[in-house]
């Protein structure tokens, strides 16, 4: 991974070429810096380039990273507020006479019921499995809905579309045509699953992320560059609620 010195800071980035005539970079918490040039560019220009956004890169960082200090694992208490398609529901927790740990959306709650004399740490690891589980699959229903409608929108059809875990990546096109979706996405709200989707299936039709690209999902969700700038602020904390 290229780096460059500013200061005492490293700063690392990601380079990629594409065929496009401006610069880009991109800072989140997720994907780090990335740095997106035309073809020709060669690493000691970019080198110059990112050197020069070195100030700007470090105050994105620090404003990501006051971001990322007040995020709080779930902890799987009763009031707790789990996330769900872009709204917040309280958790119940209730004790029973019960073998396994289960939980559900039920008329706006979610409803935890644990074994009786479980510990804490005993019911925040059976229920992280289980809301997992349930975001998995009542998610992948939802994602197939929307990701069909916008199939038929842009006239293609993925080889198969799956929700995976994936740590650095919201999605994932593969050159077979198989998409990849982070299963996290399903806690975030439906513009933002919406834009994912799009992305991806976008990346069907073409493969880097040029004008025409750009253009694609522009006209397809026209508002596509404030759900980004929501995946930028915002992913890292969806992303890092189960620890």
């Amino acid at each position: 991974m290229p780096s460059i010195n500013y200061g005492e800071t490293i700063i690392h980035y990601f380079h990629f070429k594409q065929t496009r005539k401006d610069i880009k970079i991109s800072v989140d918490l997720i994907n780090g810096i990335e740095v997106y040039t035309p073809i020709n560019v060669n690493d000691a220009k970019l080198a110059n380039i990112v050197r020069q956004k070195a100030p700007w890169i470090t105050q994105k960082l620090m404003e990501l990273n006051e971001i990322k200090t007040t995020i709080h694992p779930i902890e799987f208490v009763s009031g707790e507020k789990l996330p769900y398609l872009g709204r917040y529901y309280k958790l119940k927790v209730f004790r029973e006479p019960i073998q396994d740990s289960n939980i559900k959306l039920l008329q706006g709650r979610f409803i935890a019921t644990v074994p009786l004399n479980s510990s804490q740490e005993y019911i925040q690891q059976t229920l992280k499995q289980q809301l997992i589980k349930w975001y998995r699959l009542h998610g992948s229903k939802k994602i197939a809905e929307r990701a069909s409608y916008y199939q038929s929108m842009l006239g293609i059809e993925p080889h198969s579309l799956q929700l995976k875990t994936q740590h650095k990546r919201w999605g994932t096109c593969t050159p077979n045509g198989d998409i990849y979706l982070n299963w996290r996405i399903v806690m975030a709200p439906l513009r933002v699953i919406d834009y994912i989707i799009v992305h991806e299936l976008a990346h069907l039709i073409v493969a880097e992320h040029n004008d025409k690209f750009w253009r694609l999902v522009r006209t397809t969700l026209p508002h596509y560059k404030e759900t980004k700038e929501w995946l930028r602020v915002y992913g890292y904390s969806v992303a890092n609620l189960f620890i």
